[in-house]
Parts: C-alpha cells; structure tokens; sequence
C-alpha cells in the first residue's frame, strides 16, 4: 500500500493498472484502494494549495497548553 501512496504522490502519471492488481493480490478491496487513493490525492490537493498560498505551518511545539 505505502509502495502505491508514494508513486500516487511522487509520480502520479506512472500509476497504472498494474499497482492496482498489486493492491488487490494482497487482498485490498475495490472500496480500500478507492479510501487509499482518495485520501492520498486530497492530501496532495490539500498541500499544494496551502503552498501555492504560502501558508505557513503552525508551531505545535510552542503553544502554550496550560491556559486552556
């Protein structure tokens, strides 16, 4: 599944039918590899508006927890 999510983010244009099969011959259904693929392309969705709009990243870090 990792294998499928990096190439589906890294390299978009190079998943075929062929990474599909590989997900269903380690028993993913039809319905997981459709959760997969939408969740991993939303993310991509997600981020590459956030960085076209050069939204900063939040600093969990540094927040101050104790005056809620």
């Amino acid at each position: 599944m990792l294998h499928y999510v990096e190439k589906l983010t890294t390299h978009p244009a190079t998943v075929t039918e062929e990474d599909v099969a590989a997900l269903r011959a380690v028993k993913f259904t039809d319905r997981d590899i459709l959760d997969i693929c939408t969740v991993t392309a939303y993310y991509a969705y997600v981020n590459r508006i956030a960085d076209g709009l050069g939204v900063q990243l939040e600093t969990w870090g540094d927040r101050d927890d104790s005056a809620n």
